[in-house]
């Protein structure tokens, strides 16, 4: 009777011989009795994972399109009214992605949802989740591109299968029913399977005006918040308040070389009296 090749799929005594079948090392499987308690059998194959990691890591943060953003630890709590700190937290924790939970992040322009959003799904790639990040407008503008029924199925697939999807700005601009449609479309192929990050400026009461004479607007902010955690943010603009440091930063450095100016000019001519003089 012979025995099973060392490539089988079925669980070994040894975890590190099942590390590198997954990794798909046949040639060394096949030498495993010969090589396997060679020490540098298990550096090989911690390198072998490690590499292959980083690789994927860059690659899913390359399709995500997460973009540049602030890190949560240079986020200015203190400037906020009113914000769920600890709540905020606990999604870092990405329970909701399990729970195929969906994150709303509510609040006026400018205090940060955006930077938040970001920094969660972040956290979810460097998790080994999948994530797209896109803003309303370049994905239902991307949907309704398609001109053929087809082409729309297989384009749907690429806001439905991610493990995490960030919807960001819904609320900035407005939309006809047709987007409102492939906005549902979408919210109910993810629903209570993959979760959304949805940031929006306006308070579900109001997306009538954002979706002007859309029948599905009712169903869609149900779908949406039917498995919901919302993160209501109030304050002012960070924006306008960093414009404004950064105005008083070039004053003040404008000052500074004009005062240095002044007083290089008055030496000059100091000098050119003394040199008269003598």
């Amino acid at each position: 009777m012979t025995s099973k090749p060392a490539t089988t799929n079925s669980p070994s005594p040894d975890p590190l011989m099942d590390r590198a079948r997954r990794l798909g090392l046949y040639g060394l499987l096949a030498r495993w009795q010969e090589l396997g308690d060679q020490p540098w059998v298990r550096t090989l194959i911690e390198c072998e994972e490690a590499e292959r990691s980083r690789r994927s890591l860059e690659r899913r943060i390359r399709t995500s399109k997460v973009g540049r953003f602030k890190p949560i630890a240079d986020f200015d709590w203190s400037w906020l009214r009113k914000i769920d700190r600890p709540l905020i937290e606990e999604l870092m924790q990405l329970g909701f992605v399990e729970e195929a939970t969906n994150v709303i992040l509510a609040g006026p322009n400018g205090v940060g949802k955006s930077t938040i959003a970001q920094n969660i799904v972040h956290q979810a790639l460097l998790q080994g989740h999948t994530v797209l990040c896109a803003t309303a407008s370049a994905m239902l503008n991307d949907l309704a591109a398609q001109d053929t029924s087809t082409a729309l199925t297989r384009r749907l697939r690429r806001y439905v299968n991610p493990a995490v999807l960030l919807i960001d700005e819904v609320g900035y601009l407005s939309y006809d029913s047709r987007a409102a449609d492939l906005l549902f479309e979408v919210v109910s192929r993810r629903h209570e399977q993959r979760p959304i990050i949805l940031t929006t400026n306006k308070p579900f009461g109001e997306w009538n005006e954002v979706f002007p004479n859309a029948s599905s607007v009712t169903a869609l902010v149900d779908r949406l918040l039917h498995h919901a955690e919302i993160v209501k943010i109030e304050g002012d603009s960070y924006r306008a308040k960093e414009a404004k440091q950064q105005a008083a930063e070039k004053a003040r450095k404008r000052a500074a070389t004009r005062k240095k100016t002044t007083v290089r000019s008055k030496k000059t001519t100091e000098r050119r009296k003394n040199t008269g003089n003598a």
